[in-house]
């Protein structure tokens, strides 16, 4: 019930427009009970409803609108309207509010809805490695100098990560959105790497998917009721007993199987780049990831050697190149700068991986998808059982014992490091007996081509 006192003459336009600033409210006339309109000090005229609230039973007050944007008549119309939710028993300022608070949920719902649909699984990959995993500038507190942090893994460990990630989890997978992402996608992910025969590689990218997701979440990046789908592929995975880490190699090519392959190299379906790393590779006995990554600045083909300043287990050596490596590089030498096997579309080294795919891809042509106009030659597919690049250096190292190596020498050449006692106090680099029998390894595989 409106309190009847403060009822005034009735409103007109005349007598809104003649109002004064800061003088006192008028209210309309009993008819139209609870409406009022003031003049503020600036001149601006406002109607309002003051009414007693249901709910609180307080004399209350709401702005209904503003002169001469709402009309007198138009102000009536909505004090009706108000009366009618008074009589209802809500009060209406209280429900207005209500009304306010529900449209700005649903217009904060509908912006978070569009955030969320528009974080593709690319964006959750960066800011995972530019925020977590790699090094980073900042601006320090109160100041304009910025300083570099360190990322949680170390400069070769940080681009690694990268690779990983952006090899197949960008590539298969980068541009659905995030939120959207569910375990059966990241299960048909991994069983295309694993397909591949990369189970290492499998392991890897579903692992730092997984962290990835996991960061972001804990971000608030998710709804509450969100689920990491690369841990659920995880579980599924693991639940069929599907192995993710690699199979202790045993894999070595026969000499019948390496004249085989060096013939059947010129014209296989390798890169030019790839088939160079596979040559060095088995000149060598290198890694295939540490041929790839070569630099010209660590080669001295006058001395016959390539410094390799960081290896697998972390110590740096000397690789003694024989005779057929030399000559085969001065021709490679004028073809390329920094790198010794630069990738074609980026300049940067070519990555291991593609040997491993571009193999697969040559052994199993019917299931490379959008198809394949190579078919690789017969002898490939009857002759030369399956293969992987890193069989070669375990090839090497069968050969050099078949040839009469020392088992000390033939550690050697791989780049071993010795373990208990003898690593201790045997600190010969047996450089020199490095280069004998590497140069025995390549004449031997000259007699095979």
């Amino acid at each position: 019930m409106e309190n009847n006192k403060l009822a005034g003459k009735p409103l007109s336009a005349r007598a809104i427009e003649t109002m004064r600033p800061g003088e006192k409210d008028r209210a309309d006339t009993e008819e139209n009970t609870g409406l009022r309109v003031s003049c503020g000090s600036t001149g601006a005229r406002t109607f309002f409803y003051r009414y007693i609230s249901p709910e609180t039973e307080k004399l209350t007050q709401m702005k209904i609108g503003s002169y001469p944007e709402m009309s007198l008549a138009q102000a009536r119309l909505e004090l009706v309207r108000l009366k009618l939710l008074r009589k209802s028993g809500l009060c209406p300022k209280a429900e207005s509010l209500r009304l306010q608070q529900r449209e700005r949920d649903r217009v904060a719902f509908e912006q978070r809805q569009k955030a969320v649909a528009s974080f593709t699984v690319n964006d959750l990959v960066d800011i995972y490695l530019t925020e977590v995993i790699e090094d980073r500038m900042i601006t320090t507190p109160n100041s304009d100098t910025r300083k570099r942090v360190a990322g949680a893994r170390k400069p070769k460990g940080q681009a690694e990560t990268r690779r990983i990630l952006y090899g197949d989890a960008v590539r298969v997978l980068g541009k659905k959105p995030a939120a959207e992402t569910t375990r059966r996608d990241v299960v048909d992910m991994v069983k295309g790497i694993l397909d591949r025969g990369a189970n290492v590689q499998a392991g890897s990218v579903l692992r730092e998917l997984s962290a990835a997701y996991e960061y972001a979440i804990g971000l608030g990046r998710f709804d509450d009721d969100f689920a990491n789908p690369a841990l659920l592929a995880k579980a599924s995975l693991k639940a069929a007993r599907v192995r993710l880490t690699s199979v202790k190699g045993k894999r070595v090519l026969s000499d019948k199987e390496l004249t085989l392959l060096l013939a059947w190299l010129p014209g296989s379906g390798f890169s030019a780049t790839q088939k160079s790393i596979i040559r060095l590779t088995l000149w060598t006995g290198c890694r295939s990831g540490e041929v790839c990554l070569a630099e010209w600045v660590d080669v001295d083909l006058e001395k016959s050697t390539w410094h390799m300043r960081d290896s697998k287990n972390g110590a740096e050596r000397h690789v003694q190149l024989p005779r057929q490596a030399v000559a085969f590089l001065r021709q490679l030498r004028l073809g390329t700068e920094t790198y010794l096997f630069p990738s074609t579309k980026t300049g940067q080294p070519l990555q291991q991986k593609s040997l491993t795919e571009t193999k697969w891809h040559l052994k199993n042509p019917d299931k490379v998808k959008n198809g394949s106009s190579y078919r690789p030659q017969q002898l490939w597919l009857d002759s030369i059982a399956d293969w992987s690049p890193h069989d070669l250096r375990r090839t090497v190292r069968t050969g050099l014992s078949r040839l009469g190596c020392r088992s000390e020498v033939a550690e050697a050449v791989l780049g071993h490091s010795r373990k208990g006692i003898e690593g201790t106090y045997d600190l010969h680099n047996y450089e020199d007996e490095c280069r004998e029998w590497l140069q025995r390894w390549a004449d031997h595989l000259d007699t095979l081509m």
